[in-house]
């Protein structure tokens, strides 16, 4: 190779390598603008912000405040006060953990086409906060806020932005009961209230709701109604069908009439901490045309046929609310359950067995009687002079609970009777007879009058536990 021809291959040589030492420092020299300290980047109070803006996954919301916030295309939608200062909570201090600053290339941080961008107004100042790519490595998020810097932040603004419409409706809330309710009051398919009452004279347990029946007042099994409140209280209200629903539209909802409405009065405690009355209001109605063909088909199903999963599409309103919700079979059917016989004991003798003094039990023509005396803090049982073991007896008399409520008359043979004898000025002793019914239930009748339909098994573990007495 001559002399001249290699002079020139090392010069472009040392210019090529020229070049790339160059690029290597002027690379390096960006990259220790890359700082990893934490920072606040943003400070924006949040009751200074009018406006907010999102724009993500094709959508784009946007809210301005008056004397509250509305929604921008539609004044009329509720919007949760709440949720918006959640999201403005975001920026009243907003850390950063890394700082890349003069950022020559957004679009290595995915901030070229953002993921999801967020403008906020306040009286002096505008910002557009840009969200871009998720750093696995670092588990954070690359944002601009439009200082020429790019910055890494843990609280990921995704992880609050990344909400439809729905998610920002004020929806109707349920109020917790907890041994709060003065009054429960059913109208639509029910018409009768419950109230709520401590230390009545009319019960024998340690009941607190009750309700009035031909002038008397019957008591009300505590758990089942608090279950039915807790159901209430449990309610999915969240996917609305409409915000502001029209006469219209209630009709078609079947609410401008509704099949049932609950209205629960009670008390709870307000900001300063007193203690207010309130009333809570909740209507339900399954879909009219859905009911109709459901009543027509039931007229023609044959007893002995067997019935399909019944789908059912239902609606539920608070109040005078405009928002209505469509709730699920199973809520709609839980919440239909709301008739007298929804809440009775179903325990043919529902007090606490310790109460008992005596029982007189009448079985085939003889009568035993079992005694009931205190032992120090205990109460022993005794059949006769002989101290007995009551726990079966006491068992299966606890045992016996309602299949079904009737008020049929007996026609049948007396199985068992027993007078059972209580520490209870208001009721002294209670009555109760269990007749053969049929093959497969009793039917108990307390006092004279008919109660329930009990299954023949359950009578014949009572029998058999006062033989186990009896004959020793």
């Amino acid at each position: 190779m001559k002399r001249s021809k290699k002079i020139y291959l090392l010069l472009f040589i040392l210019v090529v390598t020229s070049i790339a030492t160059y690029a290597v420092r002027q690379y390096e020299e960006h990259k220790e603008k890359i700082k990893n300290k934490e920072e606040i980047i943003l400070e924006i109070a949040s009751d200074t912000v009018e406006v907010l803006a999102w724009e993500y996954d094709a959508e784009k919301l946007s809210f301005h405040k008056e004397d509250k916030w509305l929604y921008d295309k539609d004044e009329a939608f509720p919007v949760d006060e709440e949720k918006i200062s959640e999201l403005l909570g975001l920026f009243e201090e907003l850390k950063a953990s890394f700082i890349i600053e003069d950022v020559e290339d957004y679009g290595q941080y995915g901030l070229d086409k953002p993921t999801c961008t967020i403008n906020l107004k306040t009286a002096d100042n505008s910002y557009e906060i840009l969200v871009g790519d998720y750093s696995v490595m670092d588990s954070q998020r690359y944002i601009s806020i439009g200082d020429g810097n790019v910055y890494l932040v843990k609280d990921d603004p995704m992880d609050h932005f990344s909400i439809d419409l729905s998610d920002l409706i004020d929806h109707d809330k349920t109020p917790a009961f907890n041994n709060n309710v003065a009054k429960i009051q059913f109208s639509g398919t029910e018409n009768y209230s419950i109230l709520y009452e401590e230390d009545s004279a009319n019960s024998y347990g340690d009941d607190v709701y009750f309700t009035r029946r031909n002038g008397k007042s019957f008591p009300l099994d505590t758990s089942r109604v608090n279950r039915y409140l807790s159901k209430i209280t449990h309610l999915n209200l969240k996917d609305y069908v409409s915000y502001k629903a029209s006469e219209e539209e209630l009709q078609e909802y079947g609410l401008d009439e509704p099949e049932l409405t609950i209205s629960v009065d009670y008390t709870m405690e307000n900001e300063e901490g007193e203690e207010v009355s309130d009333t809570f209001v909740l209507s339900i109605s399954r879909d009219p045309k859905e009911r109709k063909a459901a009543e027509r088909a039931s007229e023609k199903v044959d007893e002995n046929s067997e019935e399909g999963e019944e789908e059912i599409t239902a609606f539920a309103r608070v109040g005078n609310s405009k928002i209505v919700y469509k709730i699920g079979g199973d809520d709609y059917k839980d919440l239909m359950e709301a008739s007298f016989d929804s809440f009775r004991h179903l325990e043919v003798f529902y007090g606490d067995f310790k109460d008992i003094k005596e029982i007189d039990i009448f079985l085939e023509n003889n009568e035993y009687t079992i005694t009931a005396k205190k032992k120090g803090n205990e109460l022993t049982y005794y059949y006769g002079d002989e101290e007995i073991e009551i726990d079966d007896f006491k068992r299966a008399l606890m045992n016996l609970k309602a299949e079904s409520f009737t008020d049929e008359k007996a026609r049948d043979k007396k199985e068992i009777g027993l007078i059972i004898y209580l520490d209870n000025k208001n009721f002294p002793q209670i009555q109760i007879d269990l007749y053969r019914y049929d093959g497969s239930y009793c039917l108990a009748v307390v006092d004279g009058e008919t109660v329930s339909l009990i299954e023949r098994s359950r009578v014949v573990d009572l029998t058999e536990a006062v033989y186990a007495i009896v004959l020793n």
